[in-house]
């Protein structure tokens, strides 16, 4: 009796270990346990780091490869040559994130996964480190209902941080390029959106006093203004495609501005980027 009481007791502490290591090594999320995944980075951008911007701490857009990973807002924190983002989530549905792949995570020390904090609203915050902004970074998601670990990418999109965030000198201009005052082409390319609409390229910019103008042709005449920030830009033709001239505020990185569509039932302003081609200037005599 007393050595089947000693085999039950043994039995029970083996599988209390087995269970506590299970807990330590969570599983992983196979591709057929995922919704689609989707792709994060846009053509045209490039990494921008901490040293490329000012100090300070700044609301930040972001895109996810995974709609289940519901983010509600970002708060980007620079300082002394480093980035974070403290991310509000839309949910409690997940108990740790981890700034790396899923099987990283698993494999993690428990007691290195970063766990929410509340906050004053009551919804959780996860505070993740930040590489590098405009760049693919990997962030795993620990779920409570499901118990596997699954794999999520974000990106943190730089063109939505105000141009006073950026350092002096990190934008590539028509100042900082030497352009003279005259009338050049370059090539565009038009990004976000459904992917359906299209701009006219090469465009043709004008430079006067330092200042770059171009004029941006839509492919179709259903746009009747154009935003660039706060302002507002309105046709500049009458017949034909829809024709405004915008400034240029930087080339070589995608430029965000907002286009008003009347093609549908209603107005209606869609975001987009454009991307001017430093290399691909050339002046027009």
């Amino acid at each position: 009796m007393k050595k089947t009481i000693a085999l039950l007791l043994c039995l029970l502490a083996l599988t209390s270990i087995a269970q506590g290591s299970l807990a330590e090594s969570p599983a992983v999320a196979d591709a057929s346990q995922m919704t689609a995944v989707e792709e994060v980075v846009e053509p045209g951008m490039r990494p921008v780091y901490a040293e490329d911007l000012v100090d300070g701490e700044y609301d930040i857009a972001f895109k996810c490869s995974s709609s289940m990973f519901r983010i509600d807002s970002a708060l980007l924190k620079v300082h002394d040559g480093q980035m974070e983002a403290v991310l509000t989530m839309g949910s409690k549905s997940f108990l740790y994130v981890w700034p790396g792949s899923a099987e990283e995570a698993a494999a993690a020390p428990a007691s290195d996964r970063i766990a929410p904090a509340e906050a004053e609203d009551g919804r959780q915050t996860y505070t993740i480190p930040v590489e590098a902004l405009d760049a693919p970074i990997p962030c795993a998601a620990y779920s409570k209902n499901k118990e596997l670990w699954y794999d999520r990418t974000v990106l943190f999109r730089a063109d939505s941080l105000p141009t006073e965030a950026f350092r002096e000198g990190f934008f590539t201009t028509a100042g900082s390029l030497g352009l003279k005052d005259g009338n050049y082409t370059a090539a565009v390319t038009l990004g976000g959106g459904s992917g359906r609409a299209k701009v006219e390229s090469p465009a043709a910019l004008t430079v006067e006093d330092g200042l770059c103008t171009a004029r941006i042709v839509w492919g179709s005449k259903n746009y009747d203004y154009m935003k660039v920030g706060e302002t507002q830009y309105f046709p500049v033709n009458t017949e034909g495609n829809a024709a405004f001239e915008i400034p240029v505020l930087w080339f070589d990185r995608p430029m965000p501005v907002i286009a008003d569509t009347v093609a549908m039932s209603e107005p209606h302003e869609i975001a987009y980027t454009l991307l001017f081609d430093a290399k691909s200037l050339e002046a027009v005599s």
